[in-house]
């Protein structure tokens, strides 16, 4: 007798093993037909497969958030499908699931464009309407090696005999097309439905590697219904409008080169709005009862080995070569050789650890905006919300354990306070627990996880559990934020760490008299300026609140007449603390309003002879078509009380 324990907690007994869809048949018709996959004793498996044994189960629908993937990875299968029938002589590599979408890897002469999606996503629904079933099937080695080689498929023939010698290789099948996978999938290619796109394609080379032959790359996306395809080629659409990289270039911001890839070179306007950012983030940390630091670029390697991060990074850091080190290092390998610091924390323990600290010092929040280079590959770069040299809003605070709870409540208070004045007040965190590489014995994860899962609950935070994705050094809350078209984006960061005061010696004379280690909290609240200048671009789509603009105003002309006036003007504006441009251009003033409104400016103050005359100035706000007249003085004190920042 098998037991079925059911997610209600019912029990269904069965006398002889039985399949994910015998299990749901027997639950009901409606949920016979709406399922997708099984989950047996929390793993997702097909609904095919059988259960020989008690064990917890449940029926995967659409309703599940495990259930998009499942969609997501059968539409790869379906498109290589539909490319192979209609491209003979075309191999497939690989086709995962992905955040978004899916992607399919394809070896073939013709490039592919995006004229080609229509025709591919009509055989593809013809699949869908095929109704294939869906079938898995265990091949040994050399049965599936034949198989591809046979079919003129040499990368798939290539990836099953570098397979490790003991894994099960198992192939789906749909009709006459199959691949290599590991699963789960739908029941059958209709399960698919037709609320697919293929949005994109690229290139991509085979493993991975620049050296290896170069693939072309198709993109996908789908959903369950068009309704919720339609919602989200939308956000495409507003995330191509709102790319940070393009509007940074409209506003004159910044740039990058190949010559410093992933690199920022920040223009006087970009730098302004830095500026902005770091000094509302300063004055906002200074209340919250913070020491700012700056520690050294170059930190010797033997500091990283200490803190265990030479091991872990060493691949992304940049070392430092002359001729005194390399000679030296070349003698001993031991001897003196330098990296650009890929994070703070070690440096900020070297701080703490000068001197003999006192349980009355804690806790110290040791704050820095402190400038890291991390070696990214190069297909990782992406504008600059990915590079290879950041500024992160970086603070450890050096606390006993006992304070770990307080100062997660007041740590998540202040991030919310700044999320808040930055636009941002759709957020969500996520709990990230011991990952498999890791420093530290279970016994302190132990500790280190109970005590920040304490912590969280005292904040009041609603935890979504990540699993695996903590630091090498201590669990991590991860925290969200949604932006104005609904993406997602993990900025700040919350982490307990009991191992690298360990390891680099960190301690402090305790009430009693006795040394002890304090506990260090790793916390950033934007993760990188770089990041989430990126990121606050996008969701304004460059038009700013009036605080952060880099130009808040731009006082023009109507007529050369004025000239003289526009510039006492601007000069007010700026004795009262706005960020203000003249345009004294001879330009007609729709030109210039047209101008400054496609560069984002918030403000664009139009002077002629009558207003000269009467001492008055006419503004008008991005995106309005109507025009506000004031008094000068009046003006001053409204724009400039309306510019002020929110702390």
């Amino acid at each position: 007798m098998i037991n079925i324990s059911l997610p209600d907690g019912s029990i269904r007994k069965f006398d002889k093993p039985v399949s994910g869809t015998e299990i749901a048949a027997s639950i009901g018709p409606g949920l016979a037909k709406a399922a997708l996959a099984l989950r047996v004793d929390g793993k997702m498996v097909d609904l095919a497969h059988v259960v020989d044994h008690d064990a917890k189960i449940g029926i995967v629908t659409s309703k599940d958030p495990a259930a998009l993937e499942l969609l997501r990875h059968d539409a790869a299968h379906v498109l290589a499908q539909a490319v192979q029938e209609l491209y003979p002589g075309t191999q497939i590599t690989f086709g995962p699931a992905t955040e978004d979408g899916f992607y399919y890897d394809f070896v073939r002469e013709q490039p592919f464009s995006p004229e080609d999606f229509a025709r591919i996503e009509q055989r593809m629904a013809e699949i869908v309407d095929r109704n294939l079933p869906i079938v898995r099937e265990v091949w040994d080695r050399a049965r599936i090696k034949e198989h591809f080689q046979k079919h003129g498929e040499s990368f798939k023939a290539q990836w099953a005999d570098e397979l490790p010698k003991d894994e099960v290789i198992s192939v789906y099948k749909q009709g006459d097309w199959l691949d290599m996978c590991l699963g789960p999938h739908l029941p059958s290619t209709g399960k698919l439905g037709k609320a697919f796109k293929l949005t994109k394609v690229s290139g991509a080379y085979w493993r991975g590697d620049r050296n290896n032959a170069q693939l072309q790359r198709v993109y996908g996306t789908v959903f369950f219904t068009t309704q919720d395809l339609k919602e989200h080629l939308h956000r495409i659409e507003e995330a191509e409008k709102r790319d940070h990289r393009k509007i940074g270039r409209e506003m004159g911001l910044f740039h990058q080169q190949e010559e410093a890839a992933g690199m920022v070179f920040w223009h006087p306007k970009g730098w302004t709005f830095w500026r902005t950012l770091e000094g509302y983030l300063r004055r906002k940390l200074e209340a919250g009862g913070y020491v700012e630091v700056k520690t050294p670029q170059l930190v010797d390697r033997k500091l990283w080995e200490e803190s265990g991060h030479w091991e872990k990074f060493r691949e992304n850091m940049y070392l430092s070569e002359n001729e005194d080190g390399l000679r030296d290092y070349m003698a001993d390998p031991a001897q003196r050789i330098f990296a650009l610091k890929p994070m703070n924390c070690p440096c900020h323990v070297e701080i703490f650890n000068v001197g003999l600290r006192s349980y009355r010092e804690l806790p110290l929040r040791m704050a820095e905006m402190g400038s890291c280079h991390r070696f990214e590959p190069s297909g990782a770069l992406h504008g600059i919300l990915r590079v290879r040299n950041f500024t992160q809003d970086d603070a450890h605070i050096f606390c006993t354990e006992e304070q770990i709870e307080s100062e997660t409540i007041r740590f998540c208070k202040l991030l919310d306070e700044v999320y808040r004045d930055l636009g941002f007040t759709d957020y969500f965190v996520k709990f990230s627990d011991r990952p498999p590489v890791r420093a530290g014995t279970d016994a302190v994860w132990d500790q280190a996880e109970e005590a920040l899962k304490s912590a969280s609950k005292a904040a009041g935070l609603d935890l979504i559990l990540n699993p695996g994705e903590g630091a090498f050094y201590g669990p991590k809350l991860e925290f969200v934020l949604r932006d104005a078209i609904g993406r997602d984006w993990q900025c700040g960061t919350l982490q307990v760490d009991f191992v690298l005061p360990e390891r680099l010696d960190a301690h402090y004379v305790a009430e009693d008299g006795s040394r002890k280690r304090p506990v260090m909290l790793h916390r950033a609240i934007f993760g990188s300026f770089e990041r989430m200048i990126g990121i606050l671009i996008e969701n304004y789509a460059g038009r700013f609140p009036l605080w952060l603009a880099p130009t808040q105003a731009v006082v023009a002309t109507v007529v050369n007449d004025a000239d003289g006036y526009a510039n006492e003007v601007a000069d007010a504006l700026r004795a009262a603390g706005m960020r203000v441009d003249t345009d004294l251009s001879n330009e007609k003033i729709n030109y210039k309003v047209r101008e400054h409104s496609l560069a984002h400016v918030p403000l664009i103050i139009a002077v002629g002879r009558r207003d000269m005359e009467a001492r008055t100035i006419a503004i008008r706000r991005l995106g309005s078509e109507k025009q506000e007249v004031l008094e000068l003085g009046a003006a001053v004190t409204t724009l400039s009380n309306e510019a002020r920042p929110p702390f």
